[in-house]
């Protein structure tokens, strides 16, 4: 009686990968609309250096609300923040989260982003999060709109028009520009950067940004962002009408958000330059709650390989269930079975060489199986 059978290299194919993407926020839905929100918990140490954001208010809807993406600010030398000569306790947090993105995303040689060939001192970081991102960020499949004193503006990537840079650290892979455009619009229409205005870079072009899809990263310019879709120079006091509570900023009338603050903290007045990146999450709520959502997709290749497991009329027409033999004396208890077994097959197994149970297949039904039948079932392996 058959129990195992070896595979020929007939029986393996190895299919075409296969690209499934999907929604990357709470539902696996691809647009995050209507608000997002911040954690109170956050006013403390982890503040100041990132914000997480959520779909729903932490603490009105608990047991509903989880991380979608974290927003932060890091500056090169560490604006924003508290020095140590300033501050025994400064963390210097803006230099951290510059040092942080610049070792896992540039080449060694490089000091500085630079986005176009504008090198920038600061940076804004979108970091999506892992659990949401499967494999990557879809490439072309997302949309940011940011809000400010001029108006809204909506930045995708430049995927559409070009296969992107692999980047000098192989651990980044890929890498697109941010560009001002629409996912449904002419991918020759997006606007790629802006004059340098104030800047001394000779070819007058400061870009938004970059995105690094296969590590789920979108790097915005500040020098960028902030002029173009306006966020104003904060002069020590808020405009309009606004709540301090991190757990949800909540403002109306003409407050926009504020530009980033970069020499250090104890020579402004008030604290919200160690917060940089909350500028950002203004921008992004006040583009929600105007109607405008923040669209994203994961991407994951899926490699299958088939198994074709060959039953012949002569292989597996036995059972060693209990009710078809006599495990004492090996006999067959139904007489009918003596010369014409039938069974019915269920489950397959794949095992190793080692013998070791490694995957089970279950089928729909019952198949009959007997002498005068064959069959021919085919196994796929996703992963």
């Amino acid at each position: 009686m058959s129990i195992y059978k070896q595979f020929e290299d007939d029986d393996i194919v190895e299919a075409n990968a296969t690209v499934i993407t999907t929604g990357i926020w709470t539902g696996d839905t691809g647009s995050l609309s209507g608000d997002i929100y911040t954690s109170s918990v956050q006013v403390g140490r982890s503040g100041e250096y990132y914000y997480d954001c959520y779909q729903a208010s932490p603490l009105a809807s608990s047991s509903v609300a989880e991380v979608q993406f974290a927003v932060t600010y890091g500056h090169v030398s560490g604006g924003g923040a508290p020095t140590l000569l300033d501050n025994d306790l400064a963390t210097l947090s803006t230099k951290a989260i510059y040092k942080q993105y610049k070792n896992l995303l540039l080449d060694t040689s490089d000091d500085l982003f630079t986005f176009l060939n504008h090198n920038a001192q600061h940076i804004y970081v979108i970091n999506f999060q892992r659990a949401r991102l499967r494999e990557k960020l879809d490439p072309g499949n997302w949309a940011l709109t940011l809000s400010g004193s001029n108006g809204l503006f909506t930045f995708i990537d430049d995927s559409g028009q070009t296969l992107g840079d692999l980047a000098a650290n192989s651990k980044a892979g890929r890498v697109f520009n941010v560009v001002q455009g629409s996912l449904t619009g002419p991918s020759g229409s997006t606007i790629t950067a802006i004059s340098a205005s104030g800047h001394d870079e000779l070819s007058g072009q400061v870009g938004f940004g970059l995105v690094y899809p296969d590590l789920g990263l979108i790097i915005l310019n500040p020098d960028a962002i902030s002029p173009v879709v306006g966020f104003n120079p904060f002069k020590g006091t808020n405009t309009g009408s606004y709540s301090s509570s991190i757990q949800n900023f909540k403002y109306t009338g003409s407050y926009v958000p504020f530009a980033p603050f970069t020499a250090s903290l104890v020579a402004a007045s008030g604290s919200v330059h160690q917060y940089n990146h909350e500028a950002l999450v203004r921008s992004m709520q006040i583009a929600m709650r105007a109607g405008y959502d923040f669209q994203a997709r994961s991407s994951e290749t899926i490699a299958s390989t088939h198994y074709f497991v060959r039953l012949r009329n002569k292989e597996f027409n036995y059972s060693n269930n209990p009710t078809f033999y006599n495990a004492s004396n090996g006999s067959i208890i139904l007489t009918d079975f003596y010369k014409d077994p039938k069974v019915f097959v269920t489950s397959i197994g794949l095992y190793n060489t080692q013998n070791e149970l490694l995957a089970v297949a279950k089928l729909s039904r019952p198949l009959e199986k007997s002498f005068d039948k064959e069959a021919l079932i085919r196994v796929r392996l996703d992963f």
